[in-house]
């Protein structure tokens, strides 16, 4: 047999082989934005703090962590030998909590403390508070930045296993 021979052999093996690649490709795409949405999530600031206290007006929901599985797309959308997947969060203040801010001073009406010290938020009522006066900047959380690194990882991980399948 000559090395041509087994060449020729070996790539008709790996064609073969081809469509059970391409469906793993697609899974590891998926399963690497799913970690990375988690991972996103969990670096979300909670509707509380460590000791339990209830954070601000906007922390209440916790719509931001939430929106990471909402606004990302995880199903692979193939394009040529490229798969993509999204991670995104499109609540209007997430860029603001990952990226940072600058806090100036300025009035927001309908803002107030209520009797039992939380901030609170009623644009019917005639108040107001001055805020941003203590803090300049908050810095951002790169709860992004942390979901894609975390996709990174769990991608390369798992095409190195699918390599060693391949190749076997």
């Amino acid at each position: 047999m000559e090395l041509g021979d087994a060449l020729q052999r070996r790539m008709e093996e790996l064609a073969k082989r081809q469509p059970m690649i391409d469906r793993r490709f697609a899974a590891i795409a998926e399963g690497a934005t799913l970690r990375a949405i988690k991972e996103a999530q969990d670096h979300t600031p909670s509707n509380t703090f460590g000791d339990g206290e209830i954070r601000g007006v906007h922390m209440i929901t916790g719509g931001l962590a939430q929106h990471w599985s909402t606004d990302s797309q995880t199903a692979p959308v193939r394009s040529g030998s490229t798969y993509t997947t999204t991670l995104a969060n499109d609540k209007e203040y997430a860029s603001y909590v990952n990226d940072g801010h600058r806090m100036d001073r300025h009035f927001v009406p309908g803002l107030y403390v209520g009797d039992d010290g939380l901030l609170s938020m009623d644009p019917a009522r005639d108040v107001g508070m001055m805020v941003g006066t203590k803090t300049r900047y908050v810095p951002g959380l790169y709860m992004r930045e942390k979901g894609v690194d975390k996709y990174r990882d769990v991608a390369e991980s798992e095409l190195r296993k699918l390599a060693g399948e391949v190749l076997e």
